[in-house]
């Protein structure tokens, strides 16, 4: 069971790291993850990750490349890059609404704490609302901004903070709806 179960989050985690990348201040203020939103190159972080108008991206095969902040929303804590130039293809997340989550299950954060790139820690999800899902992942400082997925790989939130020695992620449904009006023009960096 237990060799099983090892497999399975090693699947999950090799899904996940393909689209979360490492996430650079351009003016090397610090760094963060990030998630590949779409195949385009659409990039879904914190906004405390990213504090001037662009950022360095790395990538889990290892190409570095530029991206320009496109919006940012301090109250979410989110901020959405574009990757500069054309004819990249991208692995990109799948994604879940995060009100179907229930407490109890399994949740895996993939990011790069302490500089350590595709890190894996895992828990179990206590309350997710409109504001935060909440679990008993492990965070550190560099998770900030990547993936906290389900047992399916797909993403239900964006890393954020510990508070009380809890995660605190900002539910997929927040995310989308910021994009939302990102594509509508209604925010903007």
């Amino acid at each position: 069971m237990t060799t099983e179960l090892g497999k399975d989050l090693a699947a999950i985690a090799r899904g996940v790291r393909a689209a979360t990348v490492a996430v650079h201040d351009a003016r090397g203020r610090g760094s963060g993850s990030g998630v590949v939103w779409d195949a385009r190159g659409l990039i879904v972080t914190n906004a405390h990750v990213v504090r001037g108008r662009g950022a360095a991206i790395e990538f889990h095969d290892g190409r570095r490349l530029r991206a320009a902040l496109v919006a940012r929303d301090e109250d979410l804590d989110l901020a959405a890059l574009r990757v500069e130039g054309t004819g990249n293809e991208f692995a990109a997340a799948r994604v879940r609404d995060s009100a179907s989550l229930m407490p109890g299950e399994f949740v895996v954060a993939v990011g790069n704490p302490h500089g350590i790139p595709g890190a894996v820690a895992t828990g179990l999800v206590h309350r997710c609302n409109a504001r935060w899902v909440i679990s008993d992942v492990k965070l550190a400082p560099g998770n900030s901004g990547g993936p906290l997925v389900d047992a399916g790989g797909r993403i239900v939130g964006i890393n954020s903070m510990i508070a009380r020695g809890l995660a605190l992620s900002v539910p997929s449904d927040a995310v989308v709806a910021f994009l939302r009006a990102v594509r509508t023009g209604s925010r903007a960096a």
